[in-house]
């Protein structure tokens, strides 16, 4: 079969991984990070040794079924000698212990992972910077269930993905439980550590915004409209998708906002009412539901996430008395006009997955898609989409024939010119 993976470098398709379940231990002052990882693993083919992701940490110690066994740290992997060879179908656990000093990985805009603030911590994962402080299976069709203890000195506050399930205080540490119980792609797990507090957002899904106490008389003028772009998506996509929402404000200014599932995080200088700050707010919540519920398999069918997002921040605009969708769509059309047209939507390569041309075409693909098939059939299919497909992995194809399936019109042109032709394709008329 074909590879069509950006990173083949990344990820093992040898194995799954069902379930992580990390007891981490940091010390901001010397931004040094000790861990346990333990992995519920099923292999997938026949498997005498399994190679994990795991960039800049030093391991210690490795058991399989708690027997210790042989292994290699090499080139940002773990290689682990099985003590025999697992049959496909056949589960078994991993227990790897490890320590250093986390750094991100990559480079200028490209550089991810766990990285220090000026007073704390943020884990920006996308797209391969979960390594930077756990072992894992990186890859985006491999989701797994998640329980993340973290021990930090006692002035800062803790977040990560799901439910804060326990938390408790020694003399100069508190510990902190998180479990995630839908499952999570790696790229999506995420720590937050700040010396921040806790403000509780009235809206119809329990919602917190964890940010430093300065900046919480600065927190509507960006986010007070954040409960109502709730019930829109809930309205358009159907139910949230899991059990709470949070959003994180960093003291530092960050260049874009950072997401996760559950979550996001934004810098503080996004705490201003400008279109520029609230269209990303409510990208950033419609993630939830497009990259987080409803995964892409695979990197090139980046649009699945970023082109639905960006549609998102459209639809919000129209539902707050702003310019329509419509209008939005028209706009950025004749920008992108101007562009070049060198950018395939449907699989646009590692070094343009994030380019803007990416978000824009993708979401005049979906503006497009409603104009031919009208809103009835169009957000019928988004709800129906969401449905099926929560807590999975998806591809183009897949939308593709879901699309059809809504609409007894052919399709396959519009998705052909928008997807895997180059050149900008006419938007049709409004209706």
């Amino acid at each position: 079969m074909k590879r069509t993976d950006y990173f083949p470098d990344r990820g093992d398709r040898s194995f799954a991984v069902s379930h992580y379940d990390l007891t981490l231990s940091y010390d901001v002052d010397s931004n040094q990070l000790r861990g346990k990882a333990a992995l519920l693993v099923e292999a997938v083919t026949d498997v005498a040794e399994v190679r994990l992701d795991l960039s800049g940490m030093r391991v210690t110690k490795v058991t399989v079924d708690g027997d210790r066994v042989r292994f290699t740290v090499k080139s940002e992997h773990l290689v682990v000698r099985l003590r025999r060879r697992m049959k496909a179908g056949e589960w078994f656990r991993i227990v790897v212990t490890y320590g250093g000093t986390p750094r991100p990985v990559g480079e200028g805009d490209d550089e991810c992972g766990w990285e220090e603030l000026a007073d704390g911590v943020l884990v920006a994962g996308q797209t391969n910077g979960s390594p930077t402080w756990f072992p894992c299976n990186d890859r985006p069709d491999d989701k797994a269930t998640y329980r993340v203890e973290l021990s930090a000195p006692n002035a800062y506050y803790v977040v990560a993905n799901g439910v804060c399930t326990s938390r408790w205080r020694s003399a100069s540490s508190t510990t902190w439980v998180y479990e995630q119980r839908e499952p999570m792609p790696t790229y999506l797990a995420t720590v937050q550590i700040g010396r921040y507090v806790a403000h509780q957002v009235a809206a119809s899904v329990p919602m917190t915004a964890v940010l430093p106490q300065r900046l919480l008389p600065h927190y509507d003028s960006a986010f007070g409209d954040q409960p109502a772009m709730m019930d829109l998506f809930v309205r358009l996509f159907g139910r949230y998708p899991f059990s709470a929402y949070t959003v994180v404000i960093t003291d530092d200014d960050l260049e874009i906002p950072l997401e996760a599932q559950g979550m996001s995080t934004f810098g503080a200088n996004f705490l201003t009412s400008d279109w520029d700050n609230v269209r990303l707010v409510a990208h950033e919540l419609s993630h939830q539901w497009f990259g987080n519920a409803v995964t892409a398999s695979s990197w090139k069918d980046i649009w699945l996430h970023e082109g639905f997002a960006c549609y998102c921040e459209w639809l919000w605009s129209e539902e707050s008395g702003g310019p329509s969708a419509d209008a939005r769509a028209r706009e950025h059309w004749a920008r992108l006009s101007q562009l070049p047209q060198d950018l395939l939507l449907g699989d646009p390569g590692p070094d343009l997955m994030f380019d803007d041309r990416v978000y824009k075409r993708g979401a005049l693909l979906l503006h497009a898609l409603r104009l031919t098939i009208g809103d009835d059939a169009f957000f019928g299919l988004l709800r129906s989409w969401v449905d099926r497909h929560r807590y999975g992995s998806v591809t183009t194809a897949m939308f593709e024939s879901a699309a059809a399936s809504a609409y007894d019109v052919p399709l396959d042109d519009l998705f052909r010119h928008w997807l895997r032709e180059r050149p900008l394709p006419v938007l049709p008329a409004s209706s």
